[in-house]
């Protein structure tokens, strides 16, 4: 408890964010050091990594996500051994940076989601939601040493919201203007989007996911050309956009749904993949990644026309995530939304393909401050909370 004592007293803390998103890629791991909290907070990233998953982890995981193939006693195992490639990935990352491991004070970790239902359903009288990322935190904090917080998304959950996107919290805080109507957008596996309007207070921000991020990109080159993604959107760039594919794909019901939503391999996942090249199995393969790649440009910008625009014209768009090097997805952005400007997250002073794991760290430095880091007014939770387990070592 003294470790804990300390921990919260301290006014500047180095932390390690830990991400491994719905691409199952890899591990993105961040070392920042965090002075204050809140529209407070100071964040200098000192360094990042990401550390690949070994050969066959992906699938293991991806079965083990859905119902039907999933088994108990692999999600039991996952669920340690993923704590232990985090604590791998710390120590790597730790090396790298030249920071002996002592001198780091927090852990923030995502986990891994395998499954998320935020709607609720009735069981045994009760409407129950849920969602379960795995990778435990007090596993992770009993190798490292290190205090860890996890779980961010239970907490929202409870309280009736979507538990995600968790996000805005972390761009309210650190991106919000007086100058100009950003959007903050992050296309990883699922695309999220987050709004934040000219001087905007807490209350005024407005985000949601979109719609597939990479993850519907991801499959179709992983079943049609062997490859884990489209490389700088060179294969969509040589096909063209089937127009009776886009107009069926926008038709999709949770493109049009109202915030607050969140969504996931549930509905883009493997079965969804399998339906699309059943349907469009007669043409060519680069039109079908040119169309799923327009899909996620498109859903972004339909998002944007139904629930976004009577708040106030977007004058700014930065991108992070893998789609921001996914120059297809960013040129049909900017195609879209005339007269704004949309650049990569670099541009607004923080890598695009760290800005995730950075958040999770932001996110346990506030845990630890005593902040609540959910909006009701994304998530749809009842009021405010604090988000996170405090995991000891």
């Amino acid at each position: 408890m003294k470790q804990l004592i300390e921990l919260f007293e301290k006014k500047t803390r180095m932390v390690i964010g830990l991400m491994s998103g719905t691409s199952i890629d890899g591990i993105d791991a961040a070392i920042v050091e965090i002075s204050g909290s809140g529209t407070g907070a100071a964040v200098r990233q000192i360094d990042f990594i990401t550390v690949p998953f070994p050969d066959g982890f992906k699938e293991l995981v991806l079965r083990n996500s859905q119902t039907g193939t999933s088994d108990v006693a692999d999600i039991s195992r996952i669920n340690f051994l993923l704590a232990q490639f985090y604590a791998d990935a710390v120590h790597q990352l730790c090396e790298h940076a030249g920071v002996d491991i002592r001198k780091v004070d927090l852990i923030g970790s995502h986990g891994q989601t395998i499954h998320h239902l935020p709607r609720a359903e009735r069981m045994f009288g009760r409407n129950v939601s849920a969602t379960f990322q795995i990778g435990d935190p007090s596993v992770l904090a009993k190798l490292t040493g290190v205090v860890t917080v996890g779980d961010f998304r239970v907490g929202d959950v409870a309280l009736g919201g979507q538990g995600a996107p968790l996000v805005p919290y972390f761009d309210y805080i650190l991106f919000k203007s007086d100058k100009k109507s950003r959007a903050l957008l992050n296309l990883g596996g699922i695309g999220n989007i987050s709004y934040l309007p000219r001087g905007c207070q807490s209350g005024d921000v407005v985000a949601f996911d979109t719609g597939p991020g990479n993850m519907v990109i991801d499959q179709m080159m992983k079943r049609i050309y062997g490859k884990d993604f489209d490389e700088g959107g060179t294969v969509a760039s040589a096909g063209k956009v089937l127009g009776d594919m886009i107009d069926w794909l926008m038709t999709d019901e949770f493109v049009r749904m109202s915030p607050p939503k969140s969504t996931g391999r549930e509905r883009y996942g493997e079965t969804y993949v399998t339906s699309l090249l059943e349907n469009y199995a007669d043409r060519q393969n680069e039109d079908i990644i040119a169309t799923v790649s327009e899909f996620t440009a498109l859903s972004v910008y339909a998002n944007y026309l139904l629930f976004l625009k009577t708040k106030g014209e977007v004058e700014e768009i930065f991108v992070s995530g893998g789609g921001a090097h996914n120059n297809f997805i960013l040129n049909s952005l900017r195609h879209h939304f005339v007269g704004a400007r949309v650049d990569s997250a670099e541009n607004i002073g923080i890598s695009s393909d760290a800005k995730e794991a950075v958040c999770f760290a932001v996110l346990a430095n506030e845990l630890i401050n005593g902040n609540p880091t959910n909006l009701p007014s994304v998530t749809g939770a009842s009021g405010e909370t604090l988000l996170g387990k405090i995991c000891l070592p």
